[in-house]
């Protein structure tokens, strides 16, 4: 966030510039009506009339052009908050939901599309012309010390409105906001879930249930907008009986010859455009306080996983994986979800992880991608730690297929190609690596079929395996399968014991977590995970006999 902030204060110094010169400008019309009042009728001078009218058409229009100018810079800021939060906000989101999937901040574009939108409102302005107040009660005190005390009392009742303003409404405001996006998280996350709730009859479930949420968000924003409004019509009232009131006292100045006619006007002009600023800033309340909130929910996103320290760049690995006394435990949970594990495989090494479920297999995958990190331990891809490498450069040397495939909405060629510029040879010898070209062929429209939404238009099993020609794509030297047959028939399974087999003749290290026991035959060892701790860790045939020996045993057990 700094730097944009360092890229934005010459844009809001010149805007704070442009605001300091129209607000001298307003002065204008207020000294025109003195003038008016005072010299132009008294003297019936028609020359001094048009003097004074020329002087002012010509302020006037320098203020347009300045006013016209704020604006664009307004806007001009906005886009430039948009343009350079936008990437580093989307990486923040991916890391933080690929890390902890429970804490996802889908609404962090909002957030953006929020804060963009504040300089496109009045409250921005509002806030930069909001201190001038100090400058226009001293002019009006210089006519005449009643009149500077009406209004510094008007300014201060205005400005002590606005205060108390965000003192009521700015935990209501934050508490609607909170709940208004549970309601539509709730409903976004159960569509994934359409099918079932559609088959099952939930759907009137779903209904009372995101009804029952959306009733506790607006049961909350009906009394925060009650304060909201309350407090906008009470600005605007105080605003014209201060108004009243100021004239009053002119008049009663005029009255009692203390003041002229032309002081009474100008001083109620100058009035009303003093506590214009702050009228606005009350009406743009929610507008200034759902950007604080945006901006500080971003910040504490960038904070914690926004940061890209530039590191050196590394050499092509060749696929050397250690692990060592690696521990995991889960945000939010007490219990390690991995204790000690520990394993070497050389390049080219098929590893097969096997063992019950919940047993921390998937776990273990995902460390070893790199997307989260050990509590304890180290994980080493040629001899080089994982967090040492830069995750754009470690990327392409990585292919992972999770256990929950997950295609995007495009081409069969732009989801192999990991969503770059398709490479039509590079696409096809991947799907071709992953035994996969035959089927793609056959699809309506070949490489270019469009899948769909997560692959919609796919069968499971078709996404599973063009989700392996995905992982398989480019120059990869680790490869990570997360239950890659879990979809496939027994066509998809030779497919996949042939990509491996493949994978291993070019010395591509495979890591493979699997429940069946056709790809044990494709690997080289064998790591058996029980209660997230190594039973078991050695070459495969050495495994494999192990193995069955002890079901041997519990079975002469259970006979005697």
């Amino acid at each position: 966030m700094k730097p944009i902030w360092a890229e934005l204060k010459p844009l809001l110094f010149s805007m704070a510039l442009f605001s300091f010169v129209i607000n001298l400008l307003y002065l204008v019309p207020a000294l025109f009506m003195l003038q008016v009042f005072d010299r132009v009728i008294p003297t019936n001078s028609r020359e001094t009339l048009w003097v004074l009218l020329g002087g002012v058409g010509t302020a006037l229009l320098i203020l347009f052009v300045l006013d016209y100018v704020r604006l664009r810079l307004q806007h001009l800021t906005g886009h430039i908050v948009d343009e350079r939060l936008s990437p580093p906000v989307v990486h923040a989101v991916v890391t933080a939901a690929a890390r902890s999937p429970l804490n996802v901040r889908p609404d962090a574009m909002r957030d953006i599309a929020t804060l963009r939108g504040l300089f496109s409102a009045n409250g921005l302005t509002a806030l930069m012309d909001a201190p001038w107040i100090v400058v226009y009660v001293a002019v009006i005190a210089f006519f005449h010390p009643a009149l500077g005390l009406g209004a510094a009392c008007a300014a201060a009742v205005m400005i002590g409105l606005a205060w108390l303003n965000d003192r009521v409404n700015q935990k209501s405001l934050d508490a609607v906001q909170r709940e208004t996006r549970q309601a539509s998280r709730y409903v976004e996350g159960s569509l994934r879930n359409a099918e079932v709730l559609q088959a099952m009859g939930m759907t009137e479930r779903l209904l009372g249930r995101w009804r029952k949420q959306q009733d506790e968000a607006l049961a909350l924003q009906a009394s925060t907008s009650h304060a909201s409004v309350s407090f906008s019509a009470a600005s605007r009232f105080l605003r014209q009986g201060v108004q009243v009131m100021m004239m009053s006292i002119g008049a009663y100045l005029v009255l009692t010859q203390a003041a002229s006619a032309g002081v009474m006007i100008a001083t109620t002009v100058l009035l009303g455009r003093a506590l214009q600023p702050v009228e606005q800033i009350v009406g743009s309340w929610r507008v200034l306080n759902e950007a604080r909130s945006a901006y500080r929910r971003l910040r504490d996103l960038c904070e914690h996983f926004g940061k890209d320290v530039p590191r050196m760049s590394l050499p092509r690995p060749v696929g050397h994986v250690r692990l060592h006394g690696i521990s995991f435990r889960p945000p939010g949970s007490e219990k390690l979800a991995l204790s000690g594990v520990s394993l070497n495989l050389v390049a080219g090494e098929a590893l097969a992880i096997i063992g019950p479920s919940a047993a921390g297999k998937s776990t273990l995958a995902r460390l070893m991608t790199g997307i989260w990190q050990p509590t304890m331990g180290t994980i080493r891809l040629d001899g080089t730690e994982l967090s040492t490498w830069s995750r754009r450069e470690l990327g392409p040397w990585i292919g992972y297929v999770p256990q929950d495939v997950e295609l995007f909405d495009g081409t069969v060629a732009d989801n192999i190609c990991r969503l770059g510029e398709p490479d039509g040879e590079a696409v096809i010898a991947a799907a071709k690596r992953a035994n996969a070209h035959d089927m793609i062929t056959q699809l309506p429209m070949g490489y270019d079929t469009q899948i769909g939404d997560n692959g919609a238009r796919l069968s499971p099993g078709q996404r599973q395996r063009i989700a392996l020609a995905r992982a398989m794509y480019g120059d990869v030297r680790l490869l990570i399968l997360d239950e890659p047959n879990a979809s496939l028939d027994a066509e998809g399974e030779i497919a996949l014991a042939r990509a491996l087999s493949g994978l291993r003749a070019e010395g591509v290290t495979s890591i493979v977590v699997t429940h069946r026991p056709s790809l044990v035959a494709h690997v080289d060892k064998i790591l058996i995970l029980e209660a997230g701790q190594v039973k078991q860790f050695g070459p495969a045939g050495e495994v494999m006999k192990s193995m069955q020996k002890q079901a041997q045993a519990a079975l002469t057990e259970r006979a005697a």
